[in-house]
């Protein structure tokens, strides 16, 4: 789940089964609720809003689902999530950043040191990584088709004012500078091409590998552990694999 790889993360969980798919809607669901708590439940007006519903499309969620979150998170009895943030690290210090979303922070920040101390790692106070990562605008372009040409589409991202573009099987991840990702999206949707995702990412510094195959198996694991809680919205790690 780094930065340049999210994307593909992404797609596997379009695959997974109907139960891990409801995960994946609820994950989204409480990202758009917080949306609508911070910006309104109006898309023309809320960008980020109108960026998790593009997110949210590509990960099939259902229309009806999308618009009675967005009623629920407008009403008074929806509810009071927030947005944490834990820093720690992997075996053998690996970076590792969790984002999440929760209506119990206790709850999360419980289970979230758990999977670091069962997993070889250990979570450590707030700044201890956060200095190796950059944020960033992070759009993800639909090439499924293999039919856009890179020199077109690159030309268009950089005259939006994107900072770089690279082609992956199947899409293009277009990096901006976060003030830019809304201007650079809406440029490349005018084009006619086709966002899969539009967002916030966090870029590492640098990345490290793991040659041990314990440790390896280790960073897997607490990586599948932090996917599968319902409350951990997004992880940005420094593992070069």
């Amino acid at each position: 789940m780094s930065g340049h790889s999210k994307w593909k993360n992404i797609m596997h969980k379009k695959e997974k089964t109907d139960a891990q798919k409801a995960k994946v809607f609820t994950k989204v669901g409480k990202e758009i609720a917080v949306a609508v708590k911070e910006g309104g439940s109006d898309p023309a007006s809320n960008t980020k809003l109108r960026d998790l519903i593009t997110k949210a499309k590509s990960l099939n969620v259902p229309n009806d689902n999308i618009d009675r979150i967005i009623k629920k998170a407008s009403s008074n009895d929806a509810a009071d999530y927030e947005v944490i943030y834990y820093e720690g690290y992997g075996p053998s210090g690996i970076a590792v950043m969790v984002e999440a979303t929760t209506d119990n922070r206790n709850r999360t920040a419980s289970e979230v040191r758990h999977y670091f101390d069962k997993f070889g790692g250990n979570l450590g106070a707030v700044g201890c990584v956060g200095f190796m990562f950059t944020n960033k605008g992070m759009i993800v372009v639909d090439n499924e088709d293999e039919d856009i040409d890179e020199d077109t589409i690159m030309e268009a991202a950089l005259e939006a004012g994107a900072e770089d573009v690279a082609a992956e099987e199947g899409f293009f991840e277009i990096t901006t500078d976060p003030a830019d990702l809304d201007a650079v999206k809406t440029a490349l949707e005018s084009a006619g091409y086709k966002i899969n995702s539009a967002e916030q990412d966090k870029i590492p510094s640098t990345y490290s590998e793991l040659t041990d195959e314990d440790d390896i198996t280790k960073m897997n694991r607490l990586l599948d552990a932090l996917e599968e809680n319902e409350d951990v919205t997004n992880v940005w790690h420094n593992w070069d694999n």
